[in-house]
């Protein structure tokens, strides 16, 4: 059984952390009270929390907003732990190269619990709004890569994503009936590659394809979004073969720790 002394050293960690995933949502800075409010603490708990995490260059606060945001200690160890995965250095040139053919952004993303994390984003020539910015997460149930992370996750995590993964509408086309679900896996699956049809958001459709490494696995995934104004869907899948050829060469480059 643990000390009391640990399990009370357990619960301040928790805490801490809980903060910096909060403080992770407002780039621009939060103030102290609605920080507490949003992470259900006291404002002298949550006080005391950020001036160790401020201490230790976790976090930084501005004299003059009274606001608290994520500090550079947290900026490095992100950056070490994209280098250490060979984003930055491997997946940045081959998405550019990608998007050059394509003339679209490219995005890559990874499964993170029930989400997906956007990892990088590559913007195109033409300036179109696309949900998929770095750090933040995203749903994986209506998006192109979304849909390849899952069907290309461990059986077991497959097996639960697809019976329990909640089916929110975002999108004028999500497909929220399980049945339908569980068919469209199975159909990503087979041929490879997932398509999203306004499924996350109005006007905008997007291609996926998975990174799949030696296990079988997914590492990561890559899409290709558009307007759906401007690119059918028929159109848009012909950024299959650049994507699909990055995403045979990145599963090569790519460490699978």
């Amino acid at each position: 059984m643990a000390a009391k002394g640990d399990r009370s050293d357990s619960d301040a960690v928790g805490k801490a952390l809980r903060l910096l995933c909060l403080l992770g949502e407002h780039p621009e800075g939060v103030g102290v009270s609605r920080l507490a409010r949003d992470a259900g603490y006291p404002v002298s708990t949550t006080h005391r929390l950020l001036g160790s995490l401020q201490r230790d260059g976790f976090v930084r606060s501005d004299d003059e907003s009274r606001r608290y945001s994520l500090g550079l200690r947290m900026f490095e160890l992100g950056q070490r732990v994209s280098q250490a995965r060979g984003f930055t250095g491997v997946a940045l040139p081959v998405m550019r190269r990608v998007t050059e053919l394509t003339g679209e952004p490219t995005l890559m993303s990874v499964l993170d619990g029930r989400h997906q994390l956007y990892v990088h984003h590559v913007q195109g020539p033409r300036r179109i709004r696309v949900i998929g910015e770095p750090a933040k997460h995203g749903p994986l149930h209506c998006t192109s890569m979304g849909k390849c992370l899952i069907a290309f996750a461990p059986d077991e995590v497959r097996a639960e994503l697809v019976e329990e993964l909640e089916l929110t509408p975002l999108g004028p086309a999500t497909i929220t009936d399980r049945a339908r679900f569980r068919e469209e896996i199975d159909r990503v699956r087979e041929q490879g590659y997932a398509v999203s049809d306004e499924e996350h958001e109005a006007g905008i459709r997007a291609v996926g394809v998975p990174i799949v490494g030696p296990g079988g696995t997914a590492l990561a995934a890559l899409s290709t979004p558009a307007p759906a104004y401007r690119v059918t869907m028929r159109e848009l899948t012909g950024s299959l073969p650049f994507l699909l050829e990055a995403a045979a060469e990145l599963a090569v480059l790519l460490p699978t720790v």
